[in-house]
């Protein structure tokens, strides 16, 4: 039993009714298996009511994250199998409802629980929800993640480490997940007869909870002390949960004491967690603290070439995966995510994939992670980059030394900003769109040709993400 709970044995029952399989298949196509067992496996489908296709989520947290992150295309793949579809409703489990495979919830910190109690000391194989791509393989290393991934492979590879545990932080879709499930992997290839446990923090405190109710701690504690690694993913959802907290003190310090590895992932540092106790968060800074940095451009850039390698029938030219990797800066998995979106869309209308063709499809991710980069930003930094004066750049003058910059700028206002090419030809002194176009294909020229010019704009793309 892994972080997805019973997902694996419940999903008949959660398929029974139509179009919800078609749904969830979507689903898991566009956004991989991972995300479809963390998140909409957890929910519950209800049928269709007035046009709005109704689901139910174990908790709050799961309600909230479904629907800031998958909402809008969960409603599209219900409208696309039934177009009466117009609206999509998340609801809690209450002590009425039924939880997605079938319990009733109870209140407080109870109606958090969406598993079965028999799991609870299950002796079942927890690599049953380790995703088979998440390897150390596939995972690409840059200098933001560096410290994380050779630590990963450390506890993988050796029986004598020097740190226990291993706390890895950082935001979300960094790699955190990632790793943990490589650790998995390459422990288990190393070391088959290994006791391993990977479960999220959220699942932890399910089955201690159901434990408690059901009379069973003897076995929830077997079950988490007798391992030979345990992982638990997003401890900080059991902020606040002070019954929860004491039993993982408990199992902390016994796998420690029986130098057992531990590995603990969070959104943040142990020393920034709120409503964690602190003989926990002392702890949790024991062994060796690793932060997992926002990705870089070249990092970014990396994990889409990796990745457009594994697929065999479409070529992805290398200006698309330069746009994207400029332009979606949020996280790798959504990163990823758009890249999987331009691959499903050329596949299924068979046309290759082009920079308009990319634009179109994933208009609604570049606008939400538009970094709102205004000309009057671009234009300062490019003339500090060439050691000009901004009236010299807006000026009439077309000197080599001043027109060449102009000519950047305006490429960068085009491929940076969502301005049309009037507006930018109206920001740079009043020129026409025509001499914006002319500039833009200008410098798309050049950087063929001239490496030097080409690690200008490179460098100036990167000083303005930043």
């Amino acid at each position: 039993m892994g972080a997805t709970g019973g997902v694996a044995s419940t999903l008949n029952e959660k398929f029974d009714a139509s179009p919800w399989p078609r749904v969830c298949e979507k689903f898991r196509q566009e956004f991989g298996q991972h995300a479809f067992s963390r998140w909409l496996g957890q929910l519950g489908y209800n049928g269709i009511d007035g046009g709005t296709a109704e689901l139910t989520a174990p908790t709050k947290f799961v309600r909230d994250w479904i629907q800031s992150h998958y909402a809008p295309r969960l409603k599209d793949f219900f409208s696309a199998e039934d177009p009466q579809v117009k609206a999509l409703s998340i609801r809690l489990c209450t002590s009425a409802a039924a939880s997605p495979n079938g319990n009733k919830a109870s209140a407080g910190e109870n109606a958090s629980i969406a598993h079965s109690p028999a799991t609870v000391g299950s002796r079942a194989d927890e690599s049953s929800a380790l995703d088979p791509k998440y390897t150390f393989d596939s995972f690409v290393v840059g200098k933001s993640n560096e410290l994380a991934y050779a630590a990963a492979k450390r506890i993988s590879e050796s029986d004598d480490v020097a740190f226990n545990p291993l706390f890895l932080h950082g935001g979300v879709g960094l790699g955190k997940t990632h790793l943990m499930h490589a650790i998995a992997w390459e422990t288990k290839r190393n070391n088959p007869n290994k006791r391993i446990v990977y479960i999220s923090a959220e699942k932890f405190m399910f089955e201690f909870i159901a434990a408690l109710r059901f009379k069973d701690t003897h076995a929830f504690k077997q079950k988490f002390r007798a391992v030979d690694l345990l992982m638990v993913d997003d401890v900080q959802f059991i902020a606040n949960k002070e019954s929860t907290q004491e039993e993982f003190f408990h199992t902390f310090n016994a796998l420690v004491d029986n130098r057992c590895q531990v590995v603990i992932t969070a959104d943040r540092s142990p020393t920034d967690l709120e409503g964690i106790q602190e003989r926990i968060i002392s702890r949790l800074g024991w062994g060796l603290v690793a932060d997992i940095h926002p990705t870089d451009y070249e990092l970014r850039l990396g994990i889409l070439q990796s990745k457009a390698e594994q697929s065999k029938n479409v070529e992805v030219p290398a200006e698309v995966l330069e746009f994207l990797a400029r332009r979606i800066t949020s996280n790798v998995r959504e990163l990823e995510g758009a890249l999987n979106r331009v691959l499903a869309y050329a596949t299924l209308v068979g046309r290759p994939i082009t920079m308009d063709m990319t634009r179109d499809v994933l208009q609604d991710l570049i606008r939400a992670n538009d970094r709102k980069l205004t000309i009057d930003e671009i234009q300062r930094a490019v003339a500090d980059y060439f050691n000009l004066r901004l009236a010299e750049m807006l000026s009439e003058r077309r000197a080599r030394t001043i027109a060449r910059p102009r000519q950047i700028a305006m490429y960068l206002s085009k491929q940076l900003t969502s301005r049309s090419l009037p507006e930018i030809g109206r920001r740079f002194g009043g020129r026409d769109h025509t001499t914006v176009m002319h500039a833009v294909r200008k410098i798309e020229d050049l950087r063929r040709d001239d490496s030097q010019l080409d690690e200008d704009i490179t460098r100036l793309g990167r000083l303005l993400e930043g």
